[in-house]
């Protein structure tokens, strides 16, 4: 079936644009870099500016080679990356339930991303077009894998970065503002 697998990627893929643009440019009600970059600073993630950056761009472009199928695999790693380090840093003491700021929205994209990388993009993907399809359970078990490894790596980077007096007394006071009120951290 073609459309089986282009409509959880479109869908996914887009939302996870959209959300690393509400981080990016402020786009669809979103904190903007300076929001995120309070967010960052709030969870201890430094230099905030980087990490926030850095979840930005990883949201977005991950979502658009999803919504494409390209290079599938890395698409589910990089999107596993961002989704893990909210459960961590975000969700994980709220319990499981999202309506309660849990993580089980987060989980369910992870699985999600994690069965295209096994299944593979499909038929309408650019994967499929350029012959470089890849799937099977070794890559979405390496997706999985990457994708944790990689934001646990990026928490511990996170930890050892300082930040200046200014921001340090700035931040909550941002994360507040920004993310209390704002629905799309569902997804952090």
């Amino acid at each position: 079936m073609s459309v089986g697998r282009l409509a959880p990627r479109a869908v996914i893929g887009g939302l996870f644009i959209g959300h690393g643009g509400q981080k990016l440019f402020g786009w669809f009600g979103g904190p903007g870099c300076a929001g995120t970059e309070g967010m960052m600073e709030s969870l201890q993630m430094r230099p905030a500016k980087l990490h926030a950056l850095a979840a930005g761009v990883t949201e977005t472009a991950g979502g658009a080679l999803l919504a494409a199928g390209l290079a599938t695999p890395l698409a589910a790693a990089s999107l596993t990356g961002v989704m893990a380090t909210a459960i961590r840093k975000v969700h994980a003491p709220n319990g499981p339930w999202a309506a309660n700021g849990g993580w089980e929205y987060n989980v369910v994209l992870i699985a999600a991303v994690t069965s295209l990388a096994e299944t593979g993009p499909g038929a309408i993907s650019l994967d499929r077009y350029f012959g470089i399809e890849r799937t099977g359970g070794r890559w979405a078990v390496a997706a999985l894998a990457t994708g944790v490894a990689a934001a646990f790596a990026t928490m511990a980077a996170g930890q050892r970065g300082a930040a200046t007096p200014a921001v340090e007394a700035a931040a909550p006071i941002i994360a507040q503002e920004d993310v209390a009120g704002d629905p799309t951290t569902a997804g952090a």
